[in-house]
């Protein structure tokens, strides 16, 4: 396996694509830009549940961080499984081979697992950025009423009204880039192969096929692009940010406010591209 750079094109209209806890679940913005933001965690998180509910958590592609997940139980599987003894100075060695044969996302983003029942480090070959709107977003908030309460108490507070208020945020429109890259050398250190990079590229394109809830409801987020640059190297052929400024993102004339990736020119400057490298254009 070579080095591959990728760039993930993604849209939210009317949705919250990664709300802040910190900031009332408000979409994420840069403070100074007004761009929108999606954490890379998020993107890991959606990864790793496609994976998940494609693949039933079975080996070699279950799921280490998953919901309710106790990560010492997981490790002590390991053990069990090789019937190491912890007190053996090579046990975290051989146990940390068995989770990256194990896990999915062990093996592809890496993981601690020096907590506890001691599995080492792993640095994955596979990560990725911030996602970044194209322009600056608007955070929009909406007032929302259920007719319903949730206890005794308050209904009898409201004489049977029973109905509460809450607040839905979104934005109304934003595409969103963020970056990614393969490290063969890291891959090679924790097995991820052309299987899982089969695999990588299938959740990439499903991202948000399986993610529906009422923040982002059925069809409001979607992948419109991966684009990948393949090398004919295991160092490279070019440096990454070279590459990704060969891709040109912009408005269409005379487009103030974008509602869809229509309203968006995407080109790609084909005399930037050195020698060595190839290009994958995968539209969703």
């Amino acid at each position: 396996m070579n080095k591959i750079d990728f760039i993930l094109l993604f849209d939210a209209l009317d949705a919250n694509p990664n709300g802040d806890p910190d900031g009332g679940n408000l979409p994420r913005i840069d403070a100074e830009t007004g761009h929108g933001l999606v954490t890379d965690v998020c993107l890991k998180r959606k990864i790793r549940n496609y994976v998940q509910l494609t693949r039933g958590c079975e080996p070699p592609y279950d799921i280490y961080v998953k919901e309710k997940a106790i990560l010492n139980d997981q490790h002590e599987r390991a053990y069990k499984a090789l019937s190491l003894d912890e007190k053996d100075a090579t046990a975290a060695t051989l146990a940390k081979k068995w989770m990256c044969a194990n896990f999915y996302d062990i093996r592809t983003f890496g993981a601690v697992m020096t907590t506890g029942v001691n599995c080492g480090q792993v640095r994955g070959p596979v990560q990725l950025s911030f996602a970044r709107s194209l322009d600056p977003v608007t955070q929009l908030e909406y007032a929302v009423t259920r007719c319903a309460v949730t206890t005794q108490k308050e209904a009898i507070a409201q004489k049977g009204d029973n109905r509460t208020m809450g607040r839905k945020f979104t934005v109304p429109y934003a595409l969103y880039s963020a970056k990614g890259v393969v490290n063969p050398f890291l891959a090679e250190q924790t097995g991820f192969g052309e299987a899982d990079l089969e695999l990588l590229v299938e959740s990439l394109t499903h991202l948000f096929d399986f993610d529906a809830s009422a923040a982002r409801p059925a069809g409001s987020m979607a992948v419109r692009k991966l684009i990948f640059f393949r090398h004919s190297s295991q160092l490279g052929n070019a440096p990454a940010h070279k590459l990704y400024e060969a891709i040109k993102i912009a408005r269409k004339p005379g487009v103030e406010f974008p509602r869809s990736i229509d309203d968006y020119d995407v080109v790609l400057d084909e005399s930037a591209i050195p020698e060595g490298v190839t290009v994958e254009q995968i539209d969703c």
